[in-house]
């Protein structure tokens, strides 16, 4: 197995380079930014915008290149709950991931959510570029899982929601709207009124307004994949009255 897997090359610098050779790299690799090591080590990170700032702060181009040597990493035995939080936490556009201090692959932001998206199982030892496509709708992070708005208008708004394993919504109701379901993979329960019950994939239901309800995935290691048209004259998150929260929500 490689311990790298995309080309070194094109992302790291030299701590002793200088501003015109670091801005060679972030030409070449088109990420706007490099990686800087010492002896394979990473010490730093240098955006375009850092490149920019020290120029007009008066450096020269064959001056040797400042860098940042504070920057956000996870290692490479870390697993998608780490991931997501530095993600959400820091709001990063890439991570670097590490193994033993010395570069073992990058993550963008928008990579990261193409394979939400596509239910892929987050690893760290494979090759993100086939993920470099274009998002056509934001991710929404929410405590269980993310959903996607693919549709939205006057009277309808349509969601692909992915509840994580352990995961659940809260227990709640709307008053504006009703929503329909279809479970699209994954296995687990959702109550509806004071009901309990089953559902997997393929299974329809339908959610009235005012109707207590919420989606429980009991499996441990699937997400669990639903599609949601909501139907009425108001989606505004706001009108998601809880009733219970294992978040702390209500």
């Amino acid at each position: 197995m490689s311990d790298f897997f995309i080309n070194k090359d094109m992302y790291i610098s030299q701590n002793n380079d200088t501003f015109l050779e670091v801005l060679d790299v972030i030409n070449s690799n088109n990420k706007r930014f490099t990686v800087i090591c010492k002896e394979e080590k990473v010490v730093g990170i240098v955006t375009d915008g850092d490149v920019r700032r020290s120029l007009l702060s008066g450096c020269g181009l064959n001056d040797k290149v400042c860098f940042k040597d504070e920057f956000k990493f996870i290692n490479h035995d870390d697993g998608f709950e780490i991931v997501s939080q530095k993600f959400r936490e820091y709001n990063l556009d890439f991570i670097l991931i590490l193994k033993d201090g010395v570069l073992f692959n990058i993550l963008n932001k928008n990579q990261f959510h193409i394979m939400l998206l596509e239910d892929i199982k987050f690893r760290t030892d494979i090759d993100y570029t086939p993920f470099d496509r274009n998002l056509v709708h934001e991710i929404f992070n929410r405590p269980w899982g993310f959903y996607k708005s693919v549709l939205l208008n006057t009277h309808a708004q349509a969601k692909i929601l992915t509840i994580f394993p352990s995961s659940e919504t809260s227990l709640q109701f709307h008053k504006h709207r009703e929503e329909h379901w279809v479970v699209i993979k994954g296995y687990g329960d959702i109550i509806r009124h004071k009901e309990k019950r089953k559902i997997g994939p393929g299974q329809y239901v339908h959610i009235p307004k005012e109707c207590v309800h919420q989606i429980i995935n009991t499996s441990i290691e699937e997400n669990l994949i639903l599609s949601e048209v909501q139907l009425g004259e108001y989606f505004g998150e706001d009108d998601i009255i809880r009733l219970d929260d294992k978040y702390g929500r209500v």
